[in-house]
């Protein structure tokens, strides 16, 4: 009987660390562009973020939602490609973009500052923001 509460435990256990290890992705929408974003919407997810990562297909990214709406700084430490960073307040609408995040693998990384307070920022490839059109007040789907 007890090897029985064991293995369900262990069971447990497995499953529930399998489903904190899927990525729930959602179609982020733009007037002139669509990302395919991984969703960070836990603590861990958005401290984790795109950190190692070697390579993001060209409309893919990480959108991270906020518990609340507030001013946030992000940083690129253990990040290995430059990002884009699209910072949208409560209603979707853009109100700041900071462009070309370079990597950094030191102690003291820049900070990219929201500048407002942000409910989401997503995260894509560098350049991206410029390549699609993607301007300041622009509103979002998802």
């Amino acid at each position: 009987m007890s090897m029985l509460v064991i293995i369900l435990a262990l069971f447990v256990v497995i499953i529930s660390k399998n489903s904190e290890d899927k990525k729930e992705n959602i179609v982020i929408k733009f007037q002139t562009a669509e990302i395919n974003a991984e969703v960070a919407d836990t603590q861990e997810k958005i401290e984790r973020g795109l950190m190692h990562r070697e390579s993001l297909c060209e409309d893919c990214g990480m959108i991270f939602v906020f518990d609340k709406e507030k001013e946030t700084n992000f940083w690129m430490k253990n990040t290995l490609i430059p990002l884009d960073i699209i910072f949208l307040d409560e209603n979707k609408e853009i109100v700041n973009i900071a462009e070309n995040a370079v990597p950094c693998k030191t102690e003291e990384c820049a900070l990219y500052p929201s500048q407002f307070p942000v409910k989401y920022a997503i995260e894509v490839n560098a350049g991206f923001v410029d390549k699609k059109g993607i301007k300041l007040g622009e509103k979002a789907e998802f």
